[in-house]
């Protein structure tokens, strides 16, 4: 299983149209062959700042999501709002109690 972490900063102006395009696509993503679990999470000291955590099957389910039209939809409009560089990374559990 490979866990996802993308840890985004939004304008004050590009919160709420982040928030419409993750509730109208949230479905479409967790329902993606291959991925088993969606969170969004907001930061408790910055409410601009929100990550998106999302577990995959495998490397592969996650590229072809990357790959994948929906992807690119809502990558694509997400990416406008953000005041600077997103952070991304994969892992993988090593220890779990």
């Amino acid at each position: 299983m490979l866990i996802r972490i993308v840890r985004m900063h939004f304008t004050e102006a590009g919160v709420e149209e982040f928030l419409d395009i993750f509730n109208k696509n949230m479905h479409a993503i967790r329902n993606f062959q291959g991925c088993s679990h969606l969170q969004l999470l907001k930061d408790i000291d910055d409410p601009l700042t929100y990550t998106t955590l999302s577990y995959w099957d495998d490397a592969e389910s996650l590229q072809n999501y990357r790959n994948s039209e929906l992807f690119g939809r809502v990558w694509g409009s997400v990416k406008t709002l953000f005041s600077e560089r997103s952070q991304a990374f994969s892992v993988e559990k090593y220890i779990d109690l």
